[in-house]
């Protein structure tokens, strides 16, 4: 399927579901945007990768994820000579076992998603490191674009845009669970199509290194 631009999608959310009540049609903003973070979250692709670099703070635990963080790469200290010792990624529960006391300091080791914006770091920092992560991000919208304007997921994951949106109107439509489950699994093939997309791109020796140094336990 050819890619879609914003106008073009939200035609075709209405054609394919022969709906354009007004009530629908102000909704169509909120199916592109549920659909986006369904793909985000189900699938990681090398294209939506970066590299940010902060600072840490003696004597505090957290560190800010970025306003755009979707998901963890690698993360990194680096020393006065750039070198990069990498962090170990785990769970909350096992930075609070392995440090109970915050007063425990050194050179981290160990992080952990805290929430959405921070990361929890073990030890805790006992000076001011120089961070690097490599994570995965959020692109801005389709529906940041224009109507003529276009994204990559809007040019390449054309079909889980259009049946993830589709199943997200049929449910606001509260159409028939059977329909629903048909656009469903268009949707599930499109993700599986792009997920061995990403895959192929992501086999490479320094990837499934870091893919072992982050493996959450």
């Amino acid at each position: 399927m050819a890619g879609f631009t914003y106008s073009g999608l939200k035609t075709a959310i209405q054609n394919y579901l022969d709906n354009d009540e007004t009530t629908f049609t102000s909704t169509l903003d909120t199916f592109i945007q549920q659909t986006e973070e369904r793909i985000l979250k189900s699938v990681q692709l090398p294209v939506f990768r970066k590299n940010s670099t902060g600072s840490g703070t003696s004597g505090n635990t957290y560190l800010a994820t970025p306003t755009d963080y979707l998901s963890p790469y690698s993360l990194a200290v680096l020393d006065s000579d750039s070198n990069y010792t990498y962090l170990l990624l785990k769970h909350v529960s096992w930075i609070r076992d392995y440090t109970p006391a915050v007063a425990t300091t050194g050179e981290p080791l160990y992080y952990a998603q805290f929430d959405d914006d921070t990361f929890i770091l073990a030890p805790t920092p006992n000076s001011n490191f120089t961070f690097e992560l490599h994570y995965f991000y959020r692109p801005a919208s389709l529906t940041a674009a224009g109507d003529s304007g276009t994204t990559w997921l809007s040019t390449n994951a054309s079909n889980a845009m259009l049946y993830g949106c589709l199943v997200e109107g049929a449910i606001f439509m509260k159409t028939a669970p059977d329909e629903i489950m048909v656009y469903e699994q268009k949707f599930k093939e499109a993700l599986a199509t792009l997920k061995a997309l990403g895959e192929s791109k992501d086999v490479r020796d320094e990837s499934r290194y870091d893919n072992v140094r982050m493996a959450p336990q």
